[in-house]
Parts: structure tokens; sequence; C-alpha cells
């Protein structure tokens, strides 16, 4: 018998935007939960201002449709990540 062949999820480009506090400190934290479980962000974008309260990250990752909303939530859970988003 053999057994049922097993495909790869496809991976769909997504554009993330995230909003934070805190400054050029944070981008490490913010890049490391991008890239955990091996994902990798692409055309990355950052935009720190002085005298703006928040700062903003905005990439594109490939990601499974079902990995989606638990990158968002590693991301929310970030102490400086005001929101996380599709951008």
């Amino acid at each position: 018998m053999s057994s049922p062949a097993s495909f790869a999820p496809m991976l769909l480009r997504r554009r993330i935007a995230t909003y934070f506090t805190g400054g050029a400190q944070e981008v490490p934290a913010l890049i490391g939960a991008l890239a955990r479980d091996g994902r990798l962000a692409h055309e990355l974008s950052i935009d720190i201002r002085d005298g703006v309260r928040e700062s903003s990250l905005v990439c594109a990752v490939l990601l499974a449709g079902d990995e989606i909303e638990p990158l968002l939530d590693r991301l929310r859970e970030l102490p400086a990540v005001v929101s996380s988003e599709l951008a």
C-alpha cells in the first residue's frame, strides 16, 4: 500500500504593517518575531521619525494561509507594538 501524497502548503506573499513605539532599539525584536520559524522578511521598510510617537515597519513575507494570524498575534504580543495588520 502506498501512503497518500503530502503536499507543502502554498505560500502566499503578504504585506504586513506593524506600528511600534520605542524607536530603533525595538527593531531587532520585531525582525526576530518575523524571522522565527525561518520566515524571511522581504522589501523591508522602517520609518522612524524624531518627535513622532509611533514608528512603522512594513515588509512582505511568504506564509501559508494558516500562518498569517499567528504571526500577527506574535508581533502584537511584543511590548512595543501598538498594532500589526495586513497592509
